[in-house]
């Protein structure tokens, strides 16, 4: 019992910083634009946003892969 509340306190101070930050932790993605294009998706404290990138497998002009986190424009201390 009290390993799954120290679970439930850690899931909560990890939500809790999300929202005070504003970022997001990838949760998949997808090519698209016959493999030019990039859309990540990721899990933010108010919901799910979505990022597109140019993709290029060398990463010279755009990005391999997607961020494991990303910011995004709302956040509640501004």
């Amino acid at each position: 019992m009290k390993l799954f509340i120290r679970a439930i306190i850690v899931v909560a101070v990890v939500w809790l910083g999300m929202l005070l930050t504003g970022y997001g932790v990838l949760t998949g993605s997808n090519k698209n634009a016959a493999g030019l294009g990039l859309q990540c998706s990721y899990l933010t404290a108010r919901g799910m946003i979505t990022a597109q990138y140019l993709h290029t497998d060398s990463g010279i002009v755009g990005v391999t892969d997607c961020p494991l986190l990303k910011k995004s424009g709302e956040v509640v201390d501004n």
